[in-house]
């Protein structure tokens, strides 16, 4: 694995796949033929401005103020598709053109400016084959798709035992919970884990009664009608007391018009003209701030984006979406070169350009494991006592480590053996908080944003629905290092000095509380071992 200039992690595999898309690309553009024509408006006037594309393919030109274009290095005789796209419009094709050729006309339809409350939603999946769903068109996006946490939003157990104050079984109660302490509200959680359910009652959608598509909580028929997200343009951020949807414009499409459906997407050619044109912000992090940055009571709880806007990566042009939805799209160790079947209008593509729709985070071990980089050097000081020095940096996460939902943390614990397995006693040194459950008092640091409740003064928590502030705050902001160093008893014979960084989802009291069966993970570690009489 290698990082380029951008800041992107790619694979040796990925790079193949981009050469093979390069191929593809190469194909049709080694000839001298060209295509001439203009694109218009439903009014028959010309637009200038607009990307004129031949399918699939890199080979593009703009067109002049009087709407006219010139595609060039076009192989003769061969058979293409000419596509053409601006924003604000739905893509439009011209199928079966053979250069050279001239007089190709497209026209640009305008897409809806306003929002249908009566649309259905598409089900993502189901287990009636009668059913349209958008797993019929694109079923291997769907099954990425299905496995992430966008699409158990609507089903999390560990979310609904916070948010009616049970255990994960649902049945056995386990402060906190948010319905125990509003009782008779709904609260407004809905509004990013059911956007879909929450878009026409923002305060009184209660997650328990999630129906249809909102079963499978942040869904793709919601994520691809998004047209746009309200930031406050002073800051850069969602406006206060606006989360997910209420920040949001969605187009619902009417079914009675001349265009029955409407998708946004990445592609500025796509196949289904009269359903789908490109949203460049559904590739910019914008699009995923509404959700991922959240205050209450005042204090800021959900920071991952404001992180992201304060980072280097932010400078450097890495978003979102280049890290969490990573190109190729790879199932069943197959990267993907369609998005549709062939028989739903797919069409060949660079894999390069078809993004994972993995939606990577804290749920997927490798990922999280490559977030961190741990160093330990460990030597014997004159008066025979071990001295270790540690270094954690945030290697590459475009936020702080552990970053969101506040009952994380990452913990560091070292410890030093001697040659009869004995732990040599701490010295001198940070050692962790009673919080860190089973590693409390051991050598090492937490890093973690603590909350304290305002009215009962109890520390740390996560019922961030009550009034919290916050007490501490030790994470680590993206390509920040953090150093820390202990002295430890001396010891017989050579001594190990080990350090390990673990990540956990939730406190460990109150995860056994409420059955969050969610074991550590290890982040990194790394062991010295030094001989005995090497005094430093």
């Amino acid at each position: 694995m290698f990082r380029t200039a951008t800041g992107r992690r790619w694979t040796w595999a990925a790079v193949a796949v981009g050469l093979l898309g390069l191929v593809l690309v190469g194909a049709i553009g080694d000839g001298t033929a060209t295509i001439t024509g203009v694109v218009v408006g439903e009014d028959g006037h010309p637009i200038a401005g607009a990307t004129v594309r031949i399918q699939a393919t890199e080979n593009a030109t703009t067109t002049a103020a009087d709407g006219t274009f010139t595609l060039t290095n076009l192989v003769e005789g061969q058979t293409v598709t000419v596509s053409a796209w601006k924003d604000l419009y739905y893509c439009a094709k011209v199928e079966g053109v053979i250069p050279p050729a001239a007089g190709v006309r497209l026209q640009l339809d305008l897409y809806q400016t306003d929002d249908n409350p009566d649309h259905p939603w598409m089900l993502p999946i189901s287990d009636d084959p009668t059913v349209m769903t958008c797993g019929f068109c694109k079923p291997d996006v769907t099954a990425i798709w299905i496995t992430n946490a966008h699409a158990g939003a609507g089903t999390n157990p560990r979310f609904f035992s916070m948010y009616n104050g049970t255990d994960v079984t649902g049945t056995i109660p386990v402060a906190p919970g948010y319905l125990n302490d509003f009782p008779g509200t709904a609260g407004i959680c809905a509004t990013c884990h059911a956007p879909g359910a929450a878009i026409d009652a923002p305060y009184t959608t209660n997650m328990n009664g999630l129906e249809g598509a909102d079963l499978f909580g942040v869904h793709c028929d919601f994520c691809h009608k998004t047209a746009a997200v309200y930031l406050n343009p002073a800051t850069g951020l969602p406006y206060d007391n606006a989360p997910g949807v209420l920040s949001m414009d969605v187009r619902r499409p009417f079914h009675d018009r001349d265009h029955v459906e409407l998708f946004f997407g990445t592609f500025d050619d796509d196949n289904v003209p009269e359903e789908d044109t490109k949203l460049p912000l559904i590739s910019e992090s914008a699009f995923c701030a509404t959700c991922h940055q959240f205050s209450f009571w005042g204090t800021p709880i959900y920071e991952s984006y404001s992180e992201w806007l304060a980072s280097p990566y932010a400078e450097m042009g890495v978003t979102c979406q280049d890290c969490h939805m990573p190109a190729p799209s790879v199932l069943d160790g197959r990267a993907l070169t369609r998005v549709a079947t062939p028989e739903t209008g797919g069409v060949e593509r660079d894999p390069m350009t078809i993004h994972a729709h993995t939606q990577r985070g804290a749920s997927d071990v490798e990922f999280l494991q490559d977030t961190v980089e741990l160093t330990l050097d460990a030597t014997i000081a004159a008066d025979g006592s071990i001295l270790a020095k540690v270094t954690v940096k945030n290697a590459k996460a475009g936020h702080h480590v552990p970053t969101d939902y506040p009952g994380r943390q990452m913990i560091l614990v070292i410890s030093a053996v001697d040659a009869d397995g004995e732990r040599l006693a701490l010295v001198d040194g940070p050692v962790l908080p009673e919080w860190c459950g089973s590693e409390a008092s051991l050598p090492g640091i937490a890093y973690a944003k603590i909350l304290r409740d305002v009215e009962t003064g109890e520390s740390p928590v996560v019922n961030y629905w009550r009034q919290t502030v916050i007490e501490s705050d030790s994470r680590l902001a993206a390509f920040e290092v953090d150093e820390t160093f202990y002295r430890f008893h001396s010891g017989s014979g050579p001594v190990t000095v080990r350090a390990t960084v673990l990540f956990r989802r939730l406190f460990q009291e109150l995860a056994e509380a409420k059955g969050w069966d969610m074991p550590d993970i290890l982040m990194e570690e790394a062991q010295v071992t030094i001989p005995a009489g090497t005094a430093g």
